[in-house]
């Protein structure tokens, strides 16, 4: 459906509920709130033309509100605010209702607003929620819906005297339901009112004529084709689409009514195609559950064969052992005898005593040598004492290392599935790991899994983590911070599995993402600089100004840098960002500035102490060489001419050894707490500079560019993130 066609999802279903092609009872996913998860209550479009309840933005506003209030910016990377809340403050949702509600002081902000929908931030612009249009016609589907559902309850007259009659019609003009006599009464034949639109008894009532949220007095009567929403005649001549394609609301509604009305008459026309693949996909589920049962019965036998090896090899080893065993006891046995033997010599040595005691030595030698032969061995064997076997079985322990590891990588295996490669080029990590895959074999394979673990530094490896994966690319979240991470993918195809492929180690960012975009307010210089829609690219184009500028050479005139910061500040905790800047650019400027040095930079472009007047337009130029030991509320590098100039210091102050090449994406890591701020190449997580800056003020992401070039915001990474390159 092209983007006009997504203004009013809606419209056309009220006709085709009129004529009873549609059932009420099967639109009720569509009238659901992604926020409060019930139906919608004042339903308000947002810019990304999701439709959200009147009172839950306002509660999620609220929770934005207070998130920075108590924990500024400490966790830039969360997910979005709980979406059932308690009732906030009357005070509180006056205060965000107001326009130009802002989330810092340094310059009017606008509303960045996390949409429940599409899980993106959408901009609701400075005036906030009172910019946004009212969903009238999902609001009477809504109120058609619930009279479906409560079609025994009655709505009663609202002028009757008690008791109220039942109500037969609502007017429109004066947003009240009437008895057929009430209605006479206040809507006599002949004066203006008996002129009012009047329809059935509902309690839904609506402006007969559409206003405009910028300009309140103005009816609407265009259609902005690039932002999406209905304008005003004001917006178009001087307002925030004065440079906007339009067109007449009549072309914008019929051609809507003409796309959507085909669309659904083509859902309606396939209602048998439908219902025939539902039989199919049935009689699919059916099979998948025999195959199921089958494959389970084929992996139980093989299970049941390793059993059975497994039994008989452990017999086979015990019986061994127990050989062993008797073995060696025997041997002791024997020797324990031989020594009992020793302990009956006493008598002997009592005999041999009195032997000694014979004088006469014929008689003596006699007795003595037999004797002394026996006392010998008995010595002898005292000597040389030595266990007859061995107490340990070292000799048989089972090694079952090799067999655990093969057990441990038991699969479906078939060598008819190529192994799946993983793009190291379009695999990175950022807030999330992205992991994409190439399979030569992608028709074949039914699913994959992706495995990944946290290597620590110790080198020990962490358990594996699966995630099933239909597609080639996965969005892995709640990575550790400043960690190494393995990631492998295998593919399946139905209970065949490929082998593993390579692993890709990446190495998460040192701190929470923080996310922002470029301050189209604070110091942006429209003539230089050039930002896109989405206010996360800028360039800098010298154009038909720098050539009239360039007449003032003869006496004196310096080109100067033009800054841009991010649109929100940092007051505490540890916070990395990436981006990246166009080979082509000349001089680009990145790194961090405190709220007051920005005061003083933009508010004296010509002071000669400002880095905006740099007279010196080299690479070595920039207050941030000023001083080596000091610490500074700024720190800003110098990037261009696919360099990397590292900032002069006492210990490197070589030219050699202060030009890097440049990387291809670039990150900022701050810590606010410790005063500190380095510079990454995000291609490898390294480190290339450090130093500490003065944090004693809100610090900003700062950029400034001179002549040609370009910054590019890193997109966080997010499920519609893939999605979205997907379709790309």
């Amino acid at each position: 459906m092209s983007e006009s066609g997504e203004i009013s999802e809606f419209g056309y279903i009220m006709e085709l509920l009129a004529k009873g092609k549609v059932s009420i009872k099967n639109i009720e996913r569509e009238l659901i709130c992604p926020a409060c998860k019930e139906l919608f209550t004042h339903p308000l479009i947002l810019p990304c033309q999701h439709s959200i309840c009147h009172k839950c933005v306002k509660e999620l506003l609220l929770t934005l509100d207070d998130s920075f209030n108590e924990v500024g910016s400490d966790n830039s990377n969360q997910s979005s605010p709980r979406l059932r809340l308690s009732s906030p403050s009357m005070d509180k949702i006056d205060r965000i209702s107001r326009p130009g509600w802002k989330r810092n002081s340094l310059t009017p902000k606008t509303t960045i607003f996390p949409c429940p929908g599409c899980e993106h931030n959408v901009d609701l612009g400075e005036r906030g929620i009172n910019g946004l249009f009212r969903n009238f016609t999902l609001e009477t589907i809504v109120e058609r819906y619930r009279q479906a559902a409560r079609a025994a309850t009655a709505i009663m007259c609202d002028l009757c005297k008690p008791p109220p009659q039942e109500s037969t019609k609502s007017c429109m003009d004066c947003s009240a339901s009437y008895c057929n006599e009430c209605f006479k009464i206040y809507h006599p034949w002949g004066t203006v009112k008996a002129q009012h639109e009047y329809v059935g008894p509902t309690t839904n009532f609506r402006p007969k004529i559409l206003m405009c949220p910028e300009h309140e007095t103005e009816r609407i009567n265009m259609y902005c084709e690039l932002c999406r929403r209905p304008v005003c005649h004001l917006c178009k001549l001087g307002g925030n689409h004065s440079n906007h394609r339009v067109t007449t609301m009549s072309t914008a509604y019929k051609t809507l009514k003409e796309k959507l009305s085909k669309d659904i008459d083509y859902l309606i026309g396939k209602e048998g195609q439908v219902k025939s693949q539902i039989s199919e996909l049935n009689l699919l589920m059916k099979e998948t559950e025999c195959n199921g049962e089958r494959a389970k019965e084929e992996a139980i036998t093989h299970f049941e064969k390793l059993f059975e090896i497994l039994e008989e090899r452990k017999s086979s080893v015990l019986r061994a052992i127990d050989a062993s065993k008797k073995l060696r006891l025997d041997k002791f046995q024997t020797q324990v005898e031989e020594y009992q033997g020793l302990l009956e010599n006493n008598g002997l040595v009592g005999y041999a005593q009195e032997v000694l005691k014979e004088t006469d030595q014929s008689c003596f030698v006699q007795t003595a040598k037999q004797l002394h032969l026996r006392i010998h061995k008995a010595t002898e064997s005292l000597k040389s004492f030595r266990p007859a076997a061995q107490t340990s079985f070292e000799d048989y322990v089972v090694n079952t290392s090799k067999q655990t590891e093969l057990l441990g990588e038991l699969s479906f295996f078939s060598s008819g599935i190529d192994v799946p490669e993983i793009n190291e080029d379009q695999s990175k990590v950022y807030n999330n790991a992205l992991i994409n895959w190439h399979h030569p074999e992608k028709d074949k394979a039914d699913s994959y899994v992706l495995e990944y673990r946290k290597i620590n530094k110790d080198e020990e490896m962490m358990p594996w983590n699966e995630i099933e994966v239909c597609g080639t690319s996965k969005v892995v979240s709640d990575l550790e911070e400043n960690c190494h991470y393995a990631f492998r993918v295998r593919a399946y195809k139905g209970s065949i599995c490929s082998p593993c492929s390579r692993e890709l180690i990446l190495h998460t960012p040192p701190a929470p993402v923080f996310s922002f975009l470029f301050d189209e307010k604070c110091g942006y210089n429209n003539e230089h600089l050039l930002l896109n829609l989405k206010r996360d690219r800028v360039e800098s184009r010298a154009g038909f100004n720098i050539l009239l500028a360039a007449e003032r050479i003869q006496v004196g005139y310096y080109t100067s840098l033009d800054y841009i910061i991010g649109d929100i500040g940092i007051t505490k905790g540890k916070h990395f960002w990436a981006f990246r800047v166009e080979p082509y650019s000349y001089l680009v400027k990145v790194g961090v500035a405190s709220s007051d040095k920005l005061q003083e930079w933009l508010h004296s472009p010509r002071d000669a102490v400002s880095p905006r007047y740099e007279q010196d337009s080299g690479h070595d130029s920039g207050s941030e060489d000023a001083c080596f030991d000091s610490s500074q509320p700024f720190t800003l590098v110098t990037v261009g001419m696919k360099k990397f100039f590292i900032p002069k210091s006492p210990t490197s102050n070589e030219p050699e050894n202060r030009v890097l090449p440049m990387p291809t994406s670039i990150g900022i890591f701050l810590d606010y707490d410790k005063g500190r701020v380095s510079f990454y190449d995000m291609d490898h997580m390294k480190c290339l500079y450090e130093r500490q800056v003065d944090c004693s003020h809100t610090m900003y992401p700062a950029f400034a560019l001179m002549g040609s070039g370009g910054i590019q915001l890193e997109e966080p990474i997010t499920a519609k993130y893939l999605d979205y390159h997907e379709d790309m």
